[in-house]
């Protein structure tokens, strides 16, 4: 079978398993899509090129109608899903006891840019995502070699979608923007349009029937860890639990260790996760280890969330530091990425934590202001029963003596969401992806 039909086939499939309704739009044809009409992009004052890297530059109606809620997933999978929140209950850190899988070698044969063109084909109809540039950071001037090119790393809490059409209550959002036959394919074509190295979500709760095979056929190795009490079993005909992601591009990245992790506070388990994973780059031979988690949500817990970042902390400072017993001084050998949904403003506890870190680390998109001091003043923007919410919760934090930032996604302006705000039509998520490309910096015995 070819790469354009091994596709099609492929994502057909997962269409059928996913939901037992009819198509709320047109179907996949089995054999290659045409070009749709035009670039799904909407920019104010320009427009992008999908499949292509956007622009680099310096930095520097609403539809209330409802329609009825789908199947949120097969049966299967949500036994996939169950067995997952069992297996991964424990409160302490347990290394991987499965190393690094093969990879499919057919389904890995899957053209990006033909399903691309796919997920283009079955959004037609819907309006265009935010045109978005990666923009350089002032303090930084751009620079890639052969022998050390930068890494793509993306962070996104991409909303559970039991979540998103059962519980949330989005009430600017018509349910029709939320039915998974659609919003999969905005979720995928983000994903295919900036194809990062490392792949960081939250609120996964399609990862066995959606996430796990497709990025598997696009080259990618993946782990999943559920929460141990996910929000998303309350609901009904729900896909299973949802939980933390990662995935790296298997050509870019071999596996050396993976840690689950329970979060603890105050010596007590919670329900929150984190996934890390020590990961040996294949063309610098540089190690690198990279976190995805996502915090406690809602007011009132910060003390919770600060807990649960030295918990995090703690445990990031005993895999960096090759022997596990050095002192803080010697910690963070292996560079580290963090990414996550924090749940907490710059002004949290947790926030401080992380900035003031013996492991030495620093936030991204602090890089896009002007001082390079300030964060966003926005990565989730939302309209629920109790009011609009407009907030930094999302972050990707690095070790800066070891790693520098080549450039970053920017943040859509208001203007571009839109009054009815997020999740909609033209976005997946009540959360804006963050992406930034780095690279490992030079090591000083290396300069001698």
């Amino acid at each position: 079978m070819n790469p354009a039909r091994r596709c099609s086939a492929l994502l057909n499939q997962l269409c059928v398993s996913s939901r037992n309704g009819p198509a709320a739009r047109r179907p996949f044809s089995t054999g290659a899509v045409s070009n749709p009409t035009g670039p799904r992009y909407f920019g104010v004052g320009g427009r992008g090129v999908t499949g292509t890297c956007p622009q680099l530059k310096p930095s520097g109606t609403s539809t209330t109608g409802a329609a009825p809620v789908c199947p949120m997933g097969g049966g299967s999978s949500r036994l996939f899903g169950t067995l997952a929140q069992s297996l991964n209950s424990s409160s302490l850190a347990q290394p991987d006891p499965y190393p690094e899988e093969s990879p499919d070698q057919d389904l890995a044969e899957v053209d990006p840019d033909q399903l691309l063109r796919e997920c283009e084909d079955v959004l037609q109809k819907r309006p265009a995502r935010p045109h978005r540039d990666l923009v350089y950071p002032s303090t930084t001037a751009p620079c890639h070699h052969n022998d050390n090119p930068s890494i793509r790393v993306m962070q996104w809490n991409i909303l559970a979608q039991a979540l998103g059409e059962g519980k949330d209550g989005f009430v600017r959002c018509p349910l029709e923007a939320l039915n998974w036959q659609e919003r999969k394919y905005l979720i995928l074509e983000e994903i295919l349009t900036y194809r990062p190295d490392i792949l960081c979500l939250q609120e996964v709760d399609h990862y066995y029937d959606t996430f796990q095979p497709i990025m598997a056929s696009l080259g990618y190795h993946g782990s999943f860890l559920a929460k141990p009490w996910s929000p998303c079993l309350d609901v009904e005909q729900n896909n299973g639990p949802d939980g933390c992601a990662l995935f790296y591009r298997h050509s870019r990245f071999s596996l050396q260790a993976t840690a689950h992790l329970r979060l603890s506070a105050m010596m007590l388990p919670t329900n929150q996760v984190a996934i890390v994973q020590t990961l040996n780059c294949r063309v610098t031979g540089r190690q690198l280890c990279v976190a995805v988690t996502h915090l406690k949500a809602r007011n009132g817990w910060e003390r919770l969330r600060s807990a649960q970042g030295a918990d995090l902390l703690q445990s990031l400072r005993n895999i960096t530091s090759r022997g596990g017993g050095q002192s803080e001084a010697a910690s963070a050998i292996v560079p580290l990425v963090v990414c996550g949904d924090f749940n907490a403003e710059p002004s949290e506890d947790v926030y401080r934590r992380f900035s003031s870190s013996p492991l030495g680390l620093n936030s991204a998109y602090k890089l896009l202001s002007s001082d390079g001091q300030t964060e966003p003043a926005y990565t989730t923007w939302k309209i629920r029963p109790s009011g609009e919410s407009c907030s930094t919760l999302d972050y990707i934090w690095y070790t800066h003596d070891a790693l520098s930032v080549d450039c970053l996604l920017d943040i859509p302006t208001e203007e571009q969401i839109g009054p009815d705000r997020l999740p909609s039509y033209h976005y997946p998520s009540d959360h804006l992806s963050l992406l930034c490309d780095i690279s490992f910096r030079e090591e000083l015995h290396r300069l001698m």
